[in-house]
């Protein structure tokens, strides 16, 4: 995990090394002004040397000087290395995110990748700051206040070491138990963040149900999860400060007594005494100091644990040693295929799929919900990785292709559509960012989005909501279909991309397709007859099997399973959806 995190330290090395040595020379420093303050007080006022005095008090100032400015700079230092560093982690994870298939997201709700980007890296900056700045000074400061004490005194000296022991104890202890805690805090946050999110993306749907009352409730569970967690640690470290209150108390009286009957004996003077305390309160802050740093790093342990896994995960789907760049045509083929989204699972989510797929065809895809329809579909443009069998784009496997470009050629309009904060013409550009205005809307005139586009006031210009939450459901789909068009594809998968578009529309869309790009593959899934019915071959799928394979007359004639589906839409007569609705 160290090893993991510090590669990111990266060129904020130098600051990371300024920091503790800006902070030893502080140390130093006020290790030597109660010194100075010593030899006045003995020196100075006992003699009543005046010159002394003053002599002792300039030094005093510029001791005091030299301090502030090593304090600022360990500052400057420490806060540039620690942000620095929190950055690099969050750039890190995000570009390690953008690499994972959808296996490995899979792994990790969306929730809690935002919990470790945020909350996470934060803690850790904290802790790497406290630890730049006091791992150094803290331990230093200790030993040099305890060895100038004991130069001074051993006998009186000997009082810290009880209060330092009894101190180690009760700190060890305590942040034995609250570790405990906090390694369970920030899974709580994830629960939190989950929340919040869905709470704000399916705003409409709360509001529309009357579940306001239902989602605040939720929230209130998870706030108060946090909070609990968070109460039982920090009531615990809580006790760290009356604890070293009554250990400050406890040496100051004990000096005290001790040293008065030792400047009584003559063997201690009054400006020695004065040094005793002023060591006595550096060393005991000091403790104090180190116990912050432990309550820092074990709430840090947690989240630095939190952030190396998303670090070290590996995509498991990436390019092949020599990859292959140009697909040749959009032809596919399923050559005894089955797959598992998780290995250890006894039953197949795809079983045996053989299947042929000559560049150009239009091929619909029918099924009940959960028959596995995206997942056949999602192997194709490699998002997921087979777990027997292969599959084949232009003649070749796919493994055998570079991930961009087997993607680049292989459009995918994905069942969830999504939309990106921006103008419309922002979120077109994302199928090709060299696209013209003129090849933008070329594309949304093939996918109807023209119809709606021309009728807003700011018509390309106007911008989308993050989500696209001020677009239609049918206008949302539109646009993304026009997005993937812009990328020219070889195949062209439309999962079940036209649900919420009328169906005079649909029919459109697809007497376009068929006119404009006959030499593209489209792959239509769909759950109504009247988007595939015209397609050159539909495939039947029924628990992750292909249960039929034929034109929409074949199927009405030979399986059952299409047969019940059209009877269903129909009422048994003609397809209401033919011709696009029009009777």
């Amino acid at each position: 995990m160290i090893k993991t995190l510090s590669k990111y330290i990266k060129e904020f090395k130098a600051d990371s090394i300024k920091t503790p040595l800006f902070m030893v020379l502080e140390v130093i420093v006020e290790m030597l002004i109660p010194l100075a303050m010593a030899s006045i007080i003995d020196d100075g006022v006992g003699a009543g040397d005046m010159k002394h005095i003053l002599t002792m008090g300039g030094v005093m100032l510029l001791l005091a000087l030299i301090g502030l400015y090593a304090g600022i700079m360990g500052g400057k230092y420490g806060a540039r290395a620690s942000a620095g560093f929190a950055r690099n982690l969050r750039d890190a994870m995000y570009t390690n995110i953008q690499t994972f298939s959808f296996s490995n997201i899979d792994k990790f709700s969306t929730a809690g990748l935002v919990t470790r980007l945020t909350t996470d890296v934060t803690n850790v900056q904290n802790a790497y700051q406290m630890i730049l700045r006091l791992c150094a000074r803290s331990p230093i400061s200790l030993i040099v206040a305890m060895t100038m004490a004991f130069i001074i005194n051993a006998k009186v000296a000997s009082i810290y070491l009880i209060a330092i022991a009894f101190l180690a104890i009760v700190i060890f202890l305590i942040m034995g138990k609250t570790r405990r805690y906090f390694d369970q805090v920030f899974k709580k946050y994830d629960d939190l963040n989950a929340s919040v999110q869905e709470n704000v993306t399916a705003q409409r749907v709360v509001k529309a149900f009357v579940r306001e009352d239902y989602e605040i409730d939720k929230f209130h569970k998870a706030s108060n999860n946090i909070y609990s967690m968070f109460l039982k640690a920090e009531g615990m470290i809580a006790n760290v400060s009356p604890l070293m209150n009554l250990t400050i108390y406890a040496c100051i009286l004990g000096i005290s007594w001790v040293g008065a009957n030792l400047i009584v004996g003559g063997e201690l003077t009054t400006g020695e005494l004065m040094s005793l305390l002023t060591y006595c309160m550096t060393i005991l802050m000091n403790l104090m100091m180190l116990a912050m740093i432990f309550v820092m790093v074990t709430m840090s342990v947690a989240s630095a644990k939190r952030i190396s896994e998303v670090l070290e995960e590996k995509p498991d789907i990436t390019n092949p040693e020599n990859p292959v760049f140009n697909v040749d045509d959009g032809s596919i083929r399923f050559d005894h295929v089955t797959f598992r989204y998780n290995s250890t699972s006894e039953k197949p989510v795809l079983s045996d799929i053989n299947l042929d797929i000559r560049s150009g065809e239009t091929i619909g895809i029918l099924g009940a919900t959960g028959s596995s329809k995206t997942s056949l579909v999602n192997l194709i443009s490699r998002l997921y990785d087979v777990s027997e069998g292969s599959v084949s784009v232009g003649g070749r496997n796919v493994k055998d292709y570079d991930l961009e470009a087997l993607r680049d050629q292989v459009s995918v309009v994905l069942q969830k559509n999504v939309l990106f904060s921006g103008t419309i013409l922002d979120n077109l550009r994302w199928g090709d960012e060299n696209a013209t205005l003129e090849d933008c809307k070329r594309a949304c005139e093939l996918a109807c989005a023209d119809e709606f586009i021309e009728k807003m006031p700011q018509k390309y210009e106007t911008r989308i909501e993050q989500g696209g939450s001020n677009v239609s459901g049918g206008q949302k789909q539109r646009l993304c279909i026009a997005r993937a068009l812009l990328k020219k594809p070889k195949v062209l998968i439309l999962d079940d991309s036209t649900s919420a578009v009328d169906t005079a529309t649909d029919a459109k869309i697809r007497k376009a397709f068929a006119t404009e790009i006959p030499d593209t593959t489209k792959i239509i899934i769909a759950q109504r007859i009247s988007s595939i019915k015209d397609a050159d071959r539909i495939i039947v799928i029924d628990n992750g099997v292909i249960d039929a394979v034929g034109t929409h007359d074949e199927l009405v004639e030979q399986n059952a399973i299409y047969k019940d589906i059209y009877e269903a839409q129909t009422g048994g007569n003609r397809d209401f959806d033919e011709n696009g609705g029009e009777q």
